[in-house]
Formats: structure tokens, sequence, C-alpha cells
């Protein structure tokens, strides 16, 4: 297989994705994507990988260009919610590495400095893209990921009745802090969107009660999504799980201009855009499981159908349901971006 693929390919414009999280038609189809991985980088620009965040980061910008995105994604390092170490870093427990257990415990927790964190990776970023792209700024986890983090999943879910302020100050603690750091991110030119990335959810619910996520959760997802607004910033929700009953409060409580993650075993990318495609931007949803599992010519079928079924009213674009992990093969992944390339 031939690695690295030319960077002058295709000249990126942010202002097609912007069409896209405005709800409108772009003029060509717009390629959107949490993240890869770093041996797909490394094919996709034929070198392999640098040490060093900021060389690292170069490269992903590299990679994304080459591939025809308009934006590479990117967090701004030095901030983060720690918790203990976990055995297994491929498969986690929700209960393994929590740090807060009751009121001394969360007292004596040292939280990041959302102020410290380095911001000015993304200005040198800012000096090595061509011209047209933007950078999306990710968190550290989300409001709910963190307080799950902090706290354990069964823990959670009995303080929610037995400490129900604990849960309240931790909810805070993270959601503060979050909603700071992305205030500072979305104030830099470079940063053309913010992402909020928060797993919300199993198959078939989300991880705490639809009550509960609207009392402690989403309250923060709202103050992130002004914030971003303020700042003249398209912002995304990235969460994994069923999202069916919070729709509706995705889109007209909290304010984001697009959503991604979706699985076919949930509700299929193509029933959520008829759903709801026009009043929310959709961002990727081709399975990834679907992805592995299909050859070539099914998942450049499912793509192509995707795109016109999106032609007449746009905001959509082409992408994952999730990520592009090391698992899934290179050329599969090709196949997806060549339905994109071919209308350009």
């Amino acid at each position: 297989m031939s690695t690295g693929l030319s960077a002058d390919r295709f000249k990126p414009d942010f202002g097609e994705m912007l069409k896209v999280l405005r709800k409108e038609k772009p003029s060509r189809p717009v390629l959107f994507e949490l993240f890869m991985n770093g041996p797909v980088y490394e094919l996709m620009t034929g070198r392999k990988a640098p040490a060093g965040d900021l060389e690292f980061l170069k490269m992903s910008v590299d990679a994304f260009r080459a591939g025809g995105y308009d934006y590479t994604s990117v967090h701004a390092p030095g901030f983060g919610f720690r918790a203990s170490a976990r055995r297994n870093l491929k498969t986690v427990t929700l209960n393994e590495g929590f740090v807060i257990t009751g009121w001394e415990s969360f007292e004596k927790y040292e939280w990041d400095d959302p102020d410290a964190a380095g911001y000015d990776m993304l200005d040198k970023l800012a000096e090595y893209m061509p011209d047209g792209m933007k950078l999306m700024i990710m968190g550290p986890g989300g409001v709910l990921e963190n307080v799950i983090t902090l706290m354990g999943y069964d823990n959670l879910c009995y303080a929610l009745y037995e400490e129900p302020e604990l849960v309240r100050a931790v909810a805070d603690g993270v959601g503060s802090r979050l909603l700071r750091y992305y205030e500072n991110a979305a104030e830099r030119d470079s940063v053309g969107m913010v992402m909020s990335n928060d797993d919300w959810g199993f198959k078939t619910q989300t991880f705490l009660s639809v009550r509960h996520m609207r009392e402690y959760i989403f309250p923060w997802h709202k103050k992130i999504c002004q914030a971003a607004h303020k700042a003249g910033k398209p912002v995304v929700l990235h969460s994994c799980g069923y999202a069916g009953e919070v729709f509706e409060d995705i889109i007209e409580d909290m304010g984001y201009d697009g959503k991604h993650s979706y699985e076919d075993i949930i509700m299929p990318v193509e029933e959520c855009y008829d759903r709801w495609g026009g009043r929310i931007a959709l961002m990727g949803g081709i399975d990834v499981d679907f992805l592995i599992r299909s050859d070539v010519a099914e998942i450049k079928k499912r793509c192509r159908a995707m795109l016109d079924r999106a032609e007449a009213k746009g905001a959509y674009a082409l992408g994952s349901g999730n990520s592009i992990p090391e698992y899934i093969p290179y050329e599969k992944y090709l196949a997806m971006l060549e339905c994109a390339w071919e209308r350009r």
C-alpha cells in the first residue's frame, strides 16, 4: 500500500465547514472527524511520528490537510482532571480510578487551573497551518465524563440520592473549569470551532436519568455553548450513547450547532438526519463497526448515498460515527474519504 497523500491536493476552506454548522449547503462535500490515530497520520503524511507535542500536532495538521479536511482537532495541554491510574488503558471500567468519595476527599482534591493550560500551542500551530485552515478545540473529556472519572460511576449513582449536594459540587467544579478552558481557547483567532466532547450514555439510555442530566450536567453545556457563541465560534457536541430523549435539549436548550457520534445499533445517522437534519448539523455518522466489517464497495455505496441524502438541505459533514481507531483498515478509511474527494 502506498503511503503519503499530497498535502497540496486540496485547499482548505473553513468557510465550507461554517456553512455546514450554519445548517446551510456547502459548495462541495465537507469532511469531519473527531480525531484519527498516530499510524493513520503516518500513512497520510508518509513520515514517522515525531517526539514532542508541538511536532506531533504539526504532523496532524498535515494529515488532516492531506485528507481534505478544513480544520485540525487539538486540545490545549496542561489541563485536565487527574484521577488514580487505571490498570488497563484499552478496556476500562467506569468504577476504577476515582478519587472523590466524600466531602473530605473533595476538599483535598487539587484542581488544575484552566488559565494555566498551554494555549500558546494554539498560537504556534496558527503559524504553521495553511491559509484557510482552522483549529477545532477539544476538551480533556466533558462534564459528565470527568464527574464519573472523579467519583466512579456506581458511587455517583448512589451519591445522587445519598449526597446530592456532593454531586452538585463535583459537577460545578468540573463544569466551571471546563467553561473557563473553552472561554480561553475560543478567544484565539486560530480556533474556528469548539468541540464539547462528553459521552452521555449506553445503547438505550443516558448514564443518568434525564432529570439528573438536566439538573447537574446540561446547565454547564449550555454555558459552554453560550461562551463559544459569544466568541463568534460554532460549537459541536460529541457524545456517544442514546440521545433520543434529549435531542431537543441539545438543539433548543443548550443551543449546539452540530452533533457528532452515531452508532447503527442505537440509531443510524440516516434516521437521525431525517428526524433532525436542518435543525442541527449532523457530523459524521458512518458507523465504525460498519467501516470495519464492510468491504470497500459497500462503504462507498453508503457514503455516496448519505451525501445524496444531504444534497438538498446540507447541514451534513461526512465522516465516521466516532473516530478512526488503529484497527480500521486504512483502505476502508480512504474509501470513505474518496466519496467526498470525487465530488470536488
